[in-house]
């Protein structure tokens, strides 16, 4: 029923032109956190003709008022925000599936020049999103608009979410698993180069808060800066990460072949008004990543006690470390799992094998399998070398063999039926 590998490579390929135009057309769309429901909204048309409903879901308005709705700002409004779903019918009792991509992309990098106006040259596609994470809504169009050409429907259900918000912590996917059914698979579209990630690091977003004894440079028994407390306070944390990491390492085997799997990064530093003053307040702020044999609980009372039992009485009182931004577990499968099997077997269907790895970056992933789906992230475009770059971009060559992986994955998982027109 669904036409060898070659044959239906060339019929994407026919259709291919479409959704780089829609990928163009999203990419023009600036999309950062508060202003994704303009391309919610275009996406929503562009995609309604290919699946059976097209619903624009919009956050209830006690929404962050939720215990684990994460990092909050005042300056973030709802009215136009809202998350997008479509779903295609199983036509039987096949296996069903829930795909997933995120609509928010990152502000411009520096030195990116016109990071919404969308260049496509030798194959290439350029601009903010092109990677991570519109690109995926190209290879999720190109997948919809071949079944439809091929009249061919699933014998079980596709849910396909377009969520927000995934990269300050997942506020999108969270309304999403509100109100979905049971599925049997999710598969996360994130820019994995074509691998299947398996496995998930999990992150915790900090802010730590250091507090000195201002006074002038010249007097220095009456000061404390709180700038070298803060200092102090990031020796301890990354020693905890090196603890953390050797017992971590061999009980997750996807991330043995990373030498840090899960770093932490210190990635902004606010102190002082003066350089002859010590400063009265260090703020240092960045990500600390674990592996998924832990959790986010557990990381982050473990960062709050070795602060609080520091043999130095004064960095133990006075820093403090908040968790008030993105906070993501990890999530894992067994590389035998079914679904990773599955998708596996998809990719050597086209010639194209797929390598089962861990992902060194955290995502929306966790969030369906908390619900106890089984989730994997698989997708086009390279995450590692383009993603939140200033040269972002995405190959259509990748766009096209995602797809066909896909569409040879639900032959496999739900298999098709072919839709008969009906004369009335």
């Amino acid at each position: 029923m669904l036409p060898e590998s070659s044959a239906l490579k060339n019929i994407m390929l026919g259709l291919l032109p479409e959704s780089v135009d829609l990928l163009c057309e999203l990419i023009a769309i600036p999309s950062i956190r508060g202003a994704e429901g303009p391309v919610s909204r275009h996406a929503a048309e562009s995609f309604r003709p290919f699946c059976d409903t097209s619903e624009l879901i919009p956050f209830p308005q006690d929404f962050t008022q939720r215990p684990d709705y994460v990092w909050p700002n005042p300056d973030i409004h709802y009215a136009d925000t809202c998350n997008l779903r479509l779903s295609v019918k199983g036509a039987s009792q096949g296996r069903s599936l829930i795909l997933n991509a995120h609509s928010d992309v990152v502000p411009p990098s520096e030195g990116q020049k016109d990071p919404y106006k969308p260049k496509v040259e030798n194959d290439i596609v350029y601009g903010r999103g092109a990677c991570d994470d519109k690109g995926q809504f190209a290879v999720i169009h190109l997948l919809l608009r071949t079944m439809k050409k091929l009249k061919l429907r699933p014998r079980g259900s596709l849910t396909v979410d377009f969520v927000v918000e995934e990269e300050n912590g997942g506020n999108g996917s969270l309304l999403a698993v509100q109100d979905i059914p049971q599925h049997d698979a999710a598969i996360v579209l994130e820019p994995t180069n074509l691998k299947i990630c398996a496995a998930v690091r999990g992150a915790v977003w900090f802010e730590l808060t250091a507090t000195g004894k201002a006074g002038h440079s010249g007097s220095p028994g009456k000061t404390k800066s709180a700038l070298k407390i803060a200092i102090e306070a990031m020796r301890v944390i990354e020693a905890y990460h090196d603890t953390l990491l050797a017992a971590s390492h061999h009980k997750n085997p996807l991330f043995v072949n990373y030498p840090d799997p899960m770093p932490v990064t210190f990635g902004q530093v606010n102190s002082g008004d003066w350089p002859a003053t010590a400063p009265a307040q260090a703020i240092v702020k960045g990500v600390f990543g674990f592996l998924p044999d832990l959790t986010m609980l557990e990381v982050q009372n473990g960062l709050q006690n070795i602060l609080r039992q520091h043999a130095d009485p004064w960095v133990a009182k006075h820093t403090r470390i908040d968790f008030n931004m993105l906070n993501n577990e990890g999530n894992t499968l067994a590389a035998d799992h079914e679904l990773v099997a599955t998708l596996a077997e998809a990719g050597r269907d086209i010639g194209h094998p797929l390598e089962i790895i861990g992902m060194t970056a955290a995502c929306d992933a966790w969030r369906y399998d908390k619900i106890g789906i089984p989730t994997v992230v698989f997708g086009a475009g390279d995450l590692w070398q383009h993603a939140h770059s200033a040269d972002e971009q995405i190959s259509t060559k990748s766009i096209v063999e995602a797809a066909l992986i896909l569409m040879r994955f639900i032959d496999r998982w739900s298999g098709w039926v072919e839709e008969v027109e009906t004369k009335g």
